[in-house]
């Protein structure tokens, strides 16, 4: 498919809840178009755990700021083999476990680490002429001129029953807490998670990573 789009330059913004397919359709289409890959939800997903690790309090939002403010993040962007390290830590396995997942949004929700997380996104994408980044509000207010504007979703059950399969854990449980998520994430007054009105909405539900992939690079196609 590398073939298929050689854009000069193209930013795609990829925005969407929990379990629509965002990480994996992402990096599959950054390699597609021999670009490379930002998971922006990795990044909050490592100052939370710089927060957890300093023991602050999740309604401490000055301190939540603190801790971002202060911590280092090493950010991989190869879509074949994305990485994050915090203050020189490697944190791709932790930053995936329950603790931090149920911190995320509480950290995410203050206005302060979106600010700074923000600034560190737009700098990276700046510095690479081809780019998919993907998140909750990189159309909206990451990268509102981004070529290329997509909003995966998928059902309630679909989402959960990938996101189980990934993690291992209970369909149900899975799905309560994905609903949970997405309440918080969507109703923050910050830069919450929603489509904007320029953004292409794809189903993934009955669709495979192949199709999805291929419908992304069709779009794209049809823009630059």
């Amino acid at each position: 498919m590398a073939e298929e789009v050689r854009p000069e330059k193209c930013v795609v913004a990829v925005d969407g809840p929990s379990g629509s397919g965002k990480s994996t359709v992402s990096r599959r289409l950054a390699s597609a178009v021999d670009g490379v890959y930002l998971d922006t939800g990795a990044m909050y997903r490592a100052v939370t755990w710089a927060v957890l690790q300093a023991g602050v309090f999740l309604d401490d939002a000055e301190a939540i700021a603190k801790v971002a403010l202060e911590t280092e993040l090493s950010i991989g962007t190869s879509p074949a083999a994305p990485h994050f390290a915090a203050n020189g830590v490697p944190v791709d396995g932790p930053i995936r476990g329950p603790e931090v997942t149920a911190a995320v949004s509480a950290v995410a929700a203050v206005p302060a680490v979106r600010k700074h997380l923000v600034a560190l996104q737009r700098a990276i994408i700046a510095g690479h002429p081809r780019i998919v980044v993907e998140g909750r509000d990189i159309a909206s207010v990451v990268a509102p001129d981004a070529d290329l504007k997509v909003y995966l979703t998928a059902s309630a059950a679909a989402r959960a029953a990938r996101r189980s399969a990934e993690n291992a854990t209970d369909v149900a449980a899975t799905e309560a807490s994905l609903a949970r998520r997405d309440k918080l994430d969507s109703s923050r007054a910050t830069d919450p998670l929603r489509q904007t009105s320029d953004a292409i909405e794809v189903d993934t539900t009955g669709m495979s990573i192949d199709d999805v992939v291929a419908h992304l690079l069709k779009l794209l196609n049809s823009r630059v």
